[in-house]
């Protein structure tokens, strides 16, 4: 399913690439028409209203870097077990959908300079009174995570042996299992823990258990960032001129601010390097 951002200007290709200040070389100029990945439902990031259309702060950056960088945009839905041989196999050019980077995806895709650091946390009902330094009280008892994220990864690695892992396809799947008691831990990236199961709430029934989560980077990575074929380099250098245009501007922030009480941005941007 897709969801076109018709951003089409009556300039050739040409101007439009030295406009952007890209260099004459061996790749091609970055496409006009560029599709865009991203897995629905991950509010606040990407869901459909209720008219069935595209919101979200993914979705809203995504639409502004387009203008910026004067690119005909369209959304397109794509579960995340599928994701990354989607855009190997040209269903999309590009994907944007609060990805890691992390080495495993680095010799798959090429990324722009990350955008975002989202932190992750673990869930329970409240009252239950798990302990996560108390590894022989996990024994029986299990977990829920999105299949094939970096939550996935970090709960294989360091709690493979001690809790039940249960993977589902979407992070809305791992919350329903947990309000439906069919879970006693859910490990989720903090804004949707906060948009999903309300944990910043006093009248919500679930809480943060430990604290949230951004290291070890060999697991969660550097950040998010967006992903296009390893030969885009031109169109990775576009995106990375437009996500510097809205950070240098504070557009990045105005639109953070809009969906989030806490700074989103990776150490990379608020250092300025």
């Amino acid at each position: 399913m897709t969801q076109r951002f018709n951003l089409r200007l009556a300039r050739p290709l040409a101007v439009l690439t030295v406009g952007l200040g890209l260099a004459a070389g061996a790749h091609a100029a970055a496409p006009q028409h560029v599709r865009i990945a991203v897995d629905v439902p991950y509010p606040p990031f990407e869901y459909r209203n209720a008219d069935g259309e595209l919101e979200g702060f993914e979705i809203d950056l995504g639409n502004t870097l387009c203008e910026r960088a004067k690119l005909d945009c369209e959304w397109v839905v794509q579960g995340w077990d599928g994701i990354i041989p989607g855009l190997l196999s040209r269903k999309y050019d590009a994907i944007m959908s609060s990805m890691r980077i992390t080495p495993a995806r680095e010799r798959q895709v090429l990324f722009t300079r990350p955008y975002a650091m989202s932190p992750k946390v673990w869930v329970a009902r409240r009252g239950s009174n798990i302990s996560l330094d108390d590894t022989a009280s996990l024994k029986g008892l299990s977990v829920g995570v999105q299949r094939g994220t970096t939550q996935d990864s970090y709960i294989t690695q360091q709690y493979g042996d001690k809790l039940d892992v249960q993977r589902y396809a979407t992070a809305a799947d791992v919350a329903l299992d947990l309000e439906s008691q069919r879970l006693d831990l859910a490990f989720l990236n903090y804004p949707v823990a906060l948009d999903t199961l309300e944990i910043g709430s006093p009248d919500s029934q679930y809480v943060q258990v430990g604290p949230r989560l951004d290291s070890p980077e060999s697991i969660f990575g550097k950040g998010n960032a967006i992903a296009v074929r390893p030969r885009d380099k031109d169109l990775a250098e576009t995106f990375d001129q437009a996500l510097d245009s809205v950070y240098a501007d504070g557009t990045f922030e105005t639109l953070m601010h809009q969906y989030f009480d806490y700074d989103l941005r990776p150490a990379s941007r608020k250092s300025g390097s």
